[in-house]
């Protein structure tokens, strides 16, 4: 089978078609034969090489999420999964290829109505934008701020927290044209990525959603109101400087919070309910999965190229 691997750190010209043995399930496996594959920013980090120290080695073969048909089964695994549509979760990897293996429990049946492109524009972000907004102790009529609105995350925070009832839905993106995008997904107001303007938009917000970190992630501290929740879902800008709590305690008077947020630590049934809901609404209309491109699972390293660009809104995804 085809599959992409990082067989250097780096950049994108970093990934390579190779061919592989098609893998067989194991015990409480199932084999997916792939009809999308999602790209996320953490592929990209994954790729430059700054989780190395993880696990995730040269040859690795990035991709944490499938959607498409079970071919075959491991031990344990009823066999009336074969043949059916799904959507997986391959966790540390393995999903950039034409066919992957998934544990039983991280797959989910694909509804009629809904294409395997948008199961994995929906299937993890929905899932991590709902528990970052829970995490961030979110209640309706307060204001929210999502930092890195036009990624996968930030699309789908920025629908959940308008149709949870904000106050305000600001989001921090780099252009008009993402803004106006923004704003038809339930955005009110559009700053710049220094969290800068956008007319009658809050001084201060309830709830920041931050995908990106990196070096300016401390300054957003000052957006929080008292009392202000911060939840950090992904570090696409890299990390923060090492010193960032102490712009927290110089503000120790206004009560603020800090966290991280990372779906792992939700057990598999409670996300499949909540992704669950989120591919029905979505079949319904009532949630809009942005795809901002489809292309051949061979044009990885131009998916990847317009990743570190800037130029994705919503989600790539790449067909076998």
């Amino acid at each position: 089978m085809k599959a992409i691997v990082i067989r250097t750190y780096g950049g994108p010209e970093g990934l390579a078609v190779v061919d592989l043995p098609t893998p067989s399930p194991a015990a409480g496996q199932v084999l997916i034969a792939a009809e999308a594959v999602g790209v996320g920013g953490v592929d990209t980090v994954i790729r430059s090489g700054a989780l190395a120290a993880y696990g995730f080695e040269e040859g690795h073969v990035p991709g944490s999420e499938t959607a498409g048909t079970v071919t075959a089964v491991g031990d344990g695994v009823d066999t009336s999964w074969v043949g059916r549509r799904v959507w997986g979760f391959t966790g540390t990897g393995g999903g950039c290829a034409e066919q992957a293996v998934v544990p039983v429990r991280e797959i989910l049946p694909l509804p009629d109505d809904l294409s395997a492109a948008d199961a994995v524009t929906l299937g993890s972000s929905g899932v991590v934008a709902h528990y970052a907004l829970a995490h961030a102790r979110f209640t309706p009529g307060e204001t929210v701020l999502v930092r890195g609105a036009a990624g996968g995350i930030g699309v789908m925070a920025v629908q959940l927290a308008a149709q949870g009832g904000a106050a305000a839905v600001a989001v921090t993106t780099s252009s008009a044209e993402r803004g106006a995008r923004l704003r038809r997904l339930g955005a009110t107001q559009v700053l710049d990525r220094s969290g800068e303007g956008g007319q009658g938009a809050p001084a201060h917000y309830d709830v920041i959603i931050d995908i990106v970190a990196g070096d300016d992630m401390p300054s957003f501290f000052d957006r929080l109101a008292p009392n202000g929740r911060m939840v950090v879902v992904g570090v696409v800008a890299g990390q923060p400087p090492a010193d960032f709590g102490t712009k927290m305690m110089d503000a120790f008077r206004r009560s603020l919070s800090f966290a991280t947020f990372s779906a792992d630590t939700v057990p598999s049934g409670d996300r499949h309910a909540v992704r669950s809901e989120q591919f029905a609404a979505a079949g319904r209309g009532e949630l809009a999965a942005v795809v901002h491109e489809v292309l051949p699972l061979d044009q990885a390293v131009t998916a990847h190229r317009r990743m570190d660009d800037g130029e994705v809104f919503g989600r790539i995804v790449l067909t076998p």
